[in-house]
């Protein structure tokens, strides 16, 4: 049975764009993978600490000899972990705040990008430890960046893509709606997102 990780980090539950065609996302995802299972990590509704510094120590001291301070401080970011390699497919929904995703989702980003468990080090450098996973980024602006000399902005698409990478998972597709602060662009916009996730997922379930 197939495992989709849905990850969402919008402040808005009420007309949040990025929600809205991940809702759209997982429906579709559904009707293509009969019997699969979503898990729903809301990162509005778990509200996920910032990185401190009991839990960085305790992320350089090995499990058997870790003590009960340390293994508390590092039990949240062994569940994100264990749940973030069960999933086979992710997908992330992340409206961009102030040039980059929201710190919300940041702070998820910080308690799994852990050394031993998602990347490992070597002679030849880093490398990433998840493998066989597929993400999907649903990314949504108010301001239209692709082409434009806001492009060089967006810090966005280029931090989930390579803290991604990082950890392994190089098999990522994003559906960016632009242009959200804009009545005439929005709607068609829109559109031709959810025609891409349709055409994706039907290539992906033949293929």
């Amino acid at each position: 049975m197939k495992t989709l990780l849905r990850i969402d980090c919008s402040a808005r539950k009420l007309g949040s764009h990025s929600r809205e065609l991940t809702d759209y996302f997982e429906a579709r995802w559904k009707q293509s993978n009969p019997g699969g299972r979503v898990v729903h990590r809301d990162l509005t509704r778990e509200q996920l600490p910032h990185i401190q510094n009991n839990t960085i120590e305790g992320f350089h001291v090995s499990p058997d000899k870790a003590d009960v301070h340390q293994k508390n401080a590092v039990a949240l970011s062994d569940r994100l972990i264990a749940e973030l390699k069960k999933a086979d497919e992710v997908v992330v929904s992340s409206p961009l705040y102030n040039l980059n995703v929201p710190s919300n989702l940041k702070a998820y980003m910080d308690q799994v990008v852990r050394a031993g468990h998602t990347f490992g080090m070597d002679a030849q450098g880093y490398h990433g430890l998840l493998q066989n996973k597929k993400v999907f980024l649903i990314t949504s602006k108010g301001g239209v960046y692709k082409n434009t000399p806001l492009e060089k902005l967006d810090f966005q698409e280029p931090y989930l893509k390579a803290i991604f990478a990082h950890m392994g998972i190089t098999d990522v597709e994003t559906f960016s709606l632009e242009g959200t602060s804009y009545q005439n662009l929005v709607a068609k916009n829109k559109m031709n997102i959810q025609n891409a996730i349709d055409s994706t997922l039907k290539t992906t379930t033949n293929g």
